[in-house]
């Protein structure tokens, strides 16, 4: 099969190439190849499948059903990988839950599903996380409700065992009333608010922890400017941190929870207009280094509720791709190479594999075509896009099974 008419873009840029895939894997890159099979590609990218390392199954129930469901989804979107969440129910932290999570991705073909552990159970013990990730999870996942005794006990654990900690700074005593941002809107609506101050307390802890025990952090879900002002410092010190952010908090402030809109309720909850520019301005000057589509689908029973009572979450991984095209690289925020580094290579890298390169030997199963001359408006009560036009539809590779 050969791939024409393409512009081939990864994190080396884009180049005008003909791409030639043989038994799933490329095999040629080059101008004027020649096969009896030619797909044209009429000007469309070909870009690395995406990677995702914040998702949710629906209603973070974990099941067979749902995870196939959310493989479907993410085909759709131009995501190949995916990392789920470890706080589902029930939780990835013992040997039982991750070998029936295992077994309920077995037969799931066109994305890879990987999983991340919960470092502490319900009880706040410690999980057995040496044996977990020696049996394929990919990363602990942490929030920092847990004490600084059993942090430091999580953070041996990974620079024993050389991975990334997914962190989640939040503090308990400041989150539990709350249900979206502390300030003029949720006193309007009058909300119970959380301070930005919840996350901002944590990330400084966790950076001292990062310096003084070596090891690797990713900032799952940040949502303040002050936290990546932080996260910034850190890295300039030589602190392996790193922050990943949503493209919903790049986009929407929590002026969208206005009129009680129960999709706009997002853990962690929608800035302030004024920190949604902050949070621009930093992915511009390069100081976010992950971006995620923080899926987390739930039934209408759950959604459809008082806002203080619905659950958190929004629904974007079918139409991921369209969602970071058309609100990042289409309104000039970054370009489409510079997408590529952040929704693929750079989660790759916390998750200890490679990605975000297109040359010859990779697997077919890890590209995807991109049209951006498409369109189509959303129809989805659960999206923060419902009734909006986005552009560009995803066109994954043929499967070995597509093939006549």
């Amino acid at each position: 099969m050969l791939i024409s008419n393409a512009v081939v873009c990864d994190v080396n840029g884009e180049r005008n190439v003909d791409v030639q895939i043989q038994d799933g894997v490329i095999v040629a890159i080059g101008e004027n190849l020649q096969d009896e099979n030619v797909i044209d590609a009429q000007g469309a990218y070909l870009l690395p499948s995406l990677i995702d390392t914040n998702v949710r199954v629906l209603d973070s129930s974990l099941n067979a059903k749902n995870i196939k469901t959310l493989a479907k989804e993410a085909r759709k979107g131009g995501v190949g990988h995916i990392v789920l969440n470890a706080d589902a129910t029930p939780a990835i932290d013992n040997e039982v839950v991750l070998e029936f999570a295992q077994n309920g991705v077995k037969d799931i073909k066109g994305v890879k599903i990987d999983f991340m552990l919960n470092a502490l159970k319900e009880d706040m013990a410690l999980s057995n996380i040496a044996i977990l990730l020696k049996k394929g999870v990919v990363a602990p996942y942490m929030s920092t409700i847990a004490k600084n005794n059993i942090a430091i006990k999580i953070a041996e654990y990974v620079k024993m065992y050389d991975v990334t900690l997914f962190c989640k700074p939040e503090d308990n005593s400041l989150i539990n009333a709350g249900v979206m941002l502390e300030g003029d809107v949720s006193s309007k609506l009058g909300l119970a608010g959380i301070p930005e101050l919840s996350e901002v307390l944590h990330v400084s802890r966790m950076i001292e922890i990062a310096r003084y025990f070596n090891i690797k952090i990713l900032f799952k879900s940040i949502a303040s400017p002050r936290s990546i002002e932080l996260i910034t410092k850190a890295k300039k010190e030589g602190v392996h941190v790193s922050c990943e952010v949503s493209v919903h908090h790049l986009i929407y402030s929590d002026e969208a929870c206005e009129g009680f809109n129960t999709t706009a309720k997002l853990n962690p909850p929608l800035a302030s207009r004024e920190d949604v520019i902050l949070l621009q301005n930093a992915l511009k000057n390069g100081d976010i280094d992950v971006l995620s589509v923080l899926h987390q689908p739930n039934s209408p029973v759950n959604k459809e509720v008082a806002f203080f009572d619905a659950a958190y979450g929004c629904e974007a991984l079918e139409d991921a791709l369209p969602i970071y095209y058309t609100k990042l690289v289409k309104s000039g925020m970054i370009s489409m190479s510079e997408l590529v580094k952040l929704t693929v290579e750079n989660p790759a890298k916390c998750i200890n594999t490679k990605a975000g390169i297109i040359e010859v030997g990779q697997n077919a199963a890890d590209i995807v075509l991109f049209d951006t001359n498409e369109k189509k408006v959303i129809h989805n009560a659960q999206s923060l896009y419902n009734g909006e036009a986005l552009f560009g539809t995803a066109i994954p590779m043929p499967e070995e099974s597509d093939k006549t």
